[in-house]
């Protein structure tokens, strides 16, 4: 999990950098998440992971550019903006995660019984 927690972070990092949103987005996900194999990503996170690989590879590439950045070119700025959200919806939700998995729940520990008369100080 940390692996994949760290390539989103990665991400988000890129996301909140320098530069255009489109160029960021591309970065973002080219460098990061475009090679994370669906069955790799936990099963809670995996729908949204798919839309945003949905959102990020819908247009055929053209003249040898790829799927990402002909998609992300054909986006306006508002679905640049919405796949951005979704990487950082996508990182907190794999965060949250990690901190489940390394913090696990205490077991629930049994009410007391009510001490027997006969047992009780008077």
């Amino acid at each position: 999990m940390t692996y994949h927690l760290n390539r989103f972070l990665a991400a988000v990092s890129v996301l909140s950098g320098n530069g255009h949103i489109k160029q960021r987005l591309i970065s973002a996900y080219e460098d990061n998440l475009a090679d994370l194999e669906d069955d790799e990503i936990p099963v809670s996170v995996s729908e949204l992971f798919a839309d945003l690989r949905a959102m990020m590879q819908r247009v055929a590439p053209l003249n040898g550019e790829s799927h990402i950045r002909a998609s992300v070119r054909k986006m306006s700025l508002a679905d640049a903006q919405e796949c951005s959200h979704l990487m950082v919806a996508l990182y907190a939700k794999m965060a949250e995660l990690a901190s489940q998995e390394s913090h696990p729940k205490l077991a629930a520990v049994p009410t007391a019984e009510k001490v027997p008369a006969f047992l009780a100080k008077s």
